[in-house]
């Protein structure tokens, strides 16, 4: 174990020096000066709703080249971006690092072809707020005719007691998503995964550039009322959790632990590249796959994988002829210590229902 490590992998209790070597030691143009909200309160993993998530992290087991890099990533404040096969534990990284360090629950933002950095970063209900505003009107004058000044009515915009109004109203349309609540200003960064970025759009990796150069963005619609009310709050991506946003800008305090994803279906380009610390997770070999079984489902289950009738070496031998996840064959061992296939004859049928290859010719 290296000295100058914060994430560990270990499972241990975070200690106050290697968490205080993490405050500290920033690079000179990588610092953020957020105002902390003292009234935000960041979710603890301890919280029995997270109690997924904390499995999740203990369960993974990282490897010195993995550890090496995510304390890279850490002490330079740059993105994380893990290569891999599906199934390998890209994802699972970063809730082992939110487990190791105690930084809260993983903020995850899983993206599709159709996902934009505004996604990311913030969600206005703008027709919600408009039913709202036209049911408060029909209220306060049941008797005037919709119609009756249709063509000389003023946007909100334009009428100061309707600004003053959306002012203090426009917090309960906003809530800010993994993106934008992983940039809050905090004394600790919060994990943010940011899952199979080569599924996004073209344009999202150089849009998400000025977010992660910065540490900071803006609201457009907190900021222009920001003459009429300085201070708004909104929601964020924990449940129940809202925050004061000052002017509609964002600007964090500890940058976050960002991890994004992918399966290696796509280049980059290199302006998002050289931002990152690139990582690629091997396939696990049969001393790591044992030692993956023993720390997720434990000792009786390494008996089980490692039988005469060879389930490890058949998930192996299939892995050759397409790609599998370890997460495949932790499944077939389950099954196995549930009482099901466990005759030796049955170990085919076991792996055809259970290890069917995710690529290749074998994959259906």
């Amino acid at each position: 174990m290296k000295d100058w490590w914060i994430y560990k992998g270990d499972r241990a209790v975070p200690t106050q020096r290697h968490l205080a070597r993490l405050a500290e030691h920033r690079p000179p143009w990588r610092v953020f000066e957020g105002e902390i909200d003292p009234g935000h309160i960041v979710p603890s993993l301890d919280d029995e709703r997270y109690a997924a998530d904390r499995e999740r992290g203990a369960g993974y087991l990282a490897d010195d080249n993995e550890i090496d890099l995510v304390n890279t990533a850490l002490l330079l404040r740059r993105p994380l971006l893990v290569t891999g096969v599906p199934g390998v534990g890209k994802s699972t990284l970063a809730y082992s690092i939110a487990q190791d360090l105690g930084l809260g629950p993983v903020l995850r933002w899983p993206i599709t072809s159709r996902a934009t950095l505004r996604d990311g970063l913030y969600r206005y209900d703008a027709l919600r707020r408009l039913e709202d505003a036209n049911l408060a009107r029909m209220r306060a004058a049941p008797d005037e005719s919709p119609e009756a000044d249709e063509g000389d009515r003023e946007t909100e915009e334009e009428r100061p007691s309707d600004r003053k109004a959306a002012a203090d109203g426009i917090g309960r349309y906003l809530r800010l998503g993994p993106l934008g609540t992983a940039f809050l200003p905090a004394e600790r960064p919060r994990v943010l995964l940011v899952d199979e970025i080569d599924k996004c759009d073209i344009d999202l990796p150089g849009d998400l550039l000025t977010v992660l150069d910065e540490g900071r963005f803006d609201i457009p619609e907190l900021a222009r009322l920001a003459d009429h009310q300085q201070t708004m709050t909104v929601g964020t991506d924990d449940p129940g959790v809202r925050v004061r946003i000052t002017a509609g800008q964002v600007q964090c305090r500890a940058f976050p632990v960002v991890v994004l994803t992918s399966n290696g279906e796509r280049e980059f380009p290199p302006a998002f590249l050289r931002r990152c610390i690139r990582l690629t997770i091997d396939l696990p070999e049969e001393e790591k796959l044992l030692r993956i079984i023993e720390r997720r489902i434990g000792p009786d289950a390494v008996a089980t994988a490692t039988g005469p009738d060879g389930l490890i070496r058949t998930f192996l031998s299939r892995r050759e002829r397409g790609e599998l996840g370890t997460d495949q064959l932790l499944n077939a061992v389950q099954l196995r210590l549930a009482g099901a296939w466990t005759a030796p004859e049955e170990i085919k049928q076991l792996a055809d229902a259970t290890l069917q290859p995710l690529s290749g010719p074998d994959a259906t």
